[in-house]
């Protein structure tokens, strides 16, 4: 693999002090070693943490995220990094779950996306939220996402 995409990794192999929010965060994209094949590919991120923008109190959620990759994967510190950025950044759940659906569009141009936000109680009621860039392609494998609707303790 030897796509110019590769020349511009910023933080893989070396030392990357973490983003102080998402805006600094950088989504290095990586050549796809095979753009002609459809495929899923899944990153899971089961302990997410952000800040509720009003109380700053820390919200915690369950992030699955689904792509059919085009020319471009998206290197994983470098996800990882930028979702590490969201800790001490405030916003409701709507926004910091198609914020980073929209980053990773941006930044690896996928031929489909989706991602379930599936974030714990806040006063009292569990908020989901889901987006997806248009109806999955014709043959794409689409395993369930595993996560069940929350139940609490009963």
């Amino acid at each position: 693999m030897s796509d110019d995409t590769d020349l511009r990794l910023t933080q893989l192999g070396s030392d990357s002090r973490l983003p102080a929010s998402p805006d600094e965060a950088v989504l290095d994209p990586i050549a796809n070693p095979h753009p002609d094949k459809l495929y899923l590919v899944r990153f899971t991120c089961p302990e997410f943490t952000s800040l509720c923008p009003v109380t700053g109190q820390p919200d915690f959620a369950h992030l699955v995220i689904d792509f059919a990759p085009d020319q471009h994967l998206v290197e994983s510190k470098s996800l990882k990094l930028f979702m590490v950025s969201f800790r001490n950044h405030g916003a409701f759940h709507e926004d910091c779950t198609l914020d980073i659906a929209h980053r990773l569009e941006e930044a690896i141009e996928p031929r489909w996306l989706r991602i379930g936000g599936y974030w714990y109680p806040r006063g009292g009621i569990p908020i989901d939220v889901f987006y997806q860039s248009g109806p999955p392609p014709e043959g794409l494998w689409l395993p369930d996402q595993g996560v069940p609707s929350y139940r609490g303790r009963g």
